[in-house]
């Protein structure tokens, strides 16, 4: 679960992070007010949406005065931003955030991530923060750094005077830095995140340093542990189908593809958008149904997956042990039966009550694609699909 900028600095900030003044606003006159309470004489209007990128695609304004705060507002208000982040479909932005302008000497790069490879918190630094980070990375990679922090021992001064000396900083600032850093850590690691992004992370013209943007994600399998941070969910900014699938305890993930998956199992629903992938086809989801799913699970998922108008067919792939083949094979007919299936439909059954699942689908009067195994079904439905478009 992602949130945003102004959310994620209302958190830091209890955490001792050192962040601007600033307001949420909804309407143009709503950051008028925040603008005259602030006081000035610079403020900085910013989009509030869940991609970064949001200052070369307009997002962000430097302004100097309440009317031209009020004026920039109701331009970002409503917009439709497109960033690298967000694809070309871009975001509607709903919300801006009003603060405090900042005069920076130097702009840093900070951020925290679970190391899957290491199994610990991988701090990731640069002397080069701002808009051009992506590029920093590709062309000048030696000045990026990253440290490891073991969860036993946990982050110690030590790292943290390392980090601030490795992107150039000394004296004041060196320390000031120090001191974000080991608040950026105590926040991630008490709020489970798995991801908290600092770009940039300045230094001020008086050595001092603040968190002048931040984005956050957190493990969404830790949340209920934080009611606190369930509340910030914005459901605007995320997929609707994948909000509903959520309802029904469905694991579903939307991609850009034309194939329809309903899997059960996580690493067989990966081998199965592989195959379709290593067969020419695309996948338009992962979607698994998991090992106790109900009948009335599975037509949900059926369901979620045909409200989709990118998909051109669907791929069934069940390997039958806790989750029945009947089971799946009752959804199935009932969902497509309920809405007029228009699409091509290949079923591959293996496992438990294999056989009367075979049964099901057969007597359903629907026209599904049996496949032999998983290979089979990825050659037939990728067919199908050609052939009716």
């Amino acid at each position: 679960m992602n949130i945003h900028e102004y959310q994620a600095k209302e958190l830091l900030k209890q955490y001792g992070a050192p962040v601007l003044r600033g307001g949420i606003a909804y309407t143009a006159e709503e950051a008028e007010k925040v603008a005259i309470d602030l006081g000035g004489p610079v403020w900085v209007v910013k989009a509030q949406i869940h991609a970064g990128g949001r200052g070369k695609g307009g997002g962000v304004k430097v302004v100097k005065s309440i009317e031209e705060v009020k004026k920039v507002a109701s331009e970002i208000i409503g917009m439709n931003l497109i960033t690298h982040q967000t694809g070309p479909a871009g975001k509607q932005v709903n919300q801006v955030y009003i603060e405090d302008g900042c005069a920076i000497a130097n702009e840093l790069y900070v951020s925290l991530l679970v190391d899957r490879e290491t199994s610990r918190i991988a701090i990731i630094a640069s002397s080069e923060g701002g808009m051009d980070i992506e590029e920093v990375a590709a062309s000048t990679p030696e000045k990026i750094i990253s440290v490891n922090i073991d969860p036993v021992s946990g982050l110690s001064g030590f790292h943290c005077r390392k980090i601030a000396f490795a992107i150039g900083l000394s004296g004041k600032a060196a320390g000031a830095a120090a001191k974000v850093i080991a608040a950026l850590y105590k926040t991630f690691v008490e709020k489970d995140a798995a991801m908290l992004e600092i770009n940039p992370l300045v230094v001020t013209t008086n050595d001092e340093v603040v968190v002048l943007d931040a984005k956050m994600g957190f493990d969404g399998n830790s949340l209920f542990r934080h009611k606190d941070v369930i509340e910030l969910r914005d459901a605007s900014e995320e997929d609707p189908m994948e909000l509903e699938a959520a309802k029904h305890e469905l694991s579903y993930i939307k991609l850009d593809g034309s194939i329809g998956c309903m899997v059960n199992g996580a690493g067989l629903a990966m081998a199965t958008m592989d195959i379709i992938k290593l067969k020419g086809g695309s996948p338009a989801n992962f979607l698994d149904v998991g090992g106790g799913a109900t009948k009335e699970r599975v037509t949900e998922a059926f369901k979620i997956i045909l409200s989709d108008p990118a998909v051109k067919g669907i791929l069934v792939n069940i390997f039958g042990g806790i989750m029945r083949c009947d089971v799946i094979a009752d959804g199935v007919v009932a969902a497509a039966k309920e809405l007029s299936l228009n699409v091509p439909l290949v079923v591959r059954l293996e496992g438990t009550n294999v056989e009367k699942g075979k049964e099901i689908m057969n007597n359903s009067g629907l026209n599904i694609i049996a496949a032999s195994d998983l290979g089979d079904a990825a050659v037939k439905i990728i067919k199908a699909v050609e052939e009716v478009n």
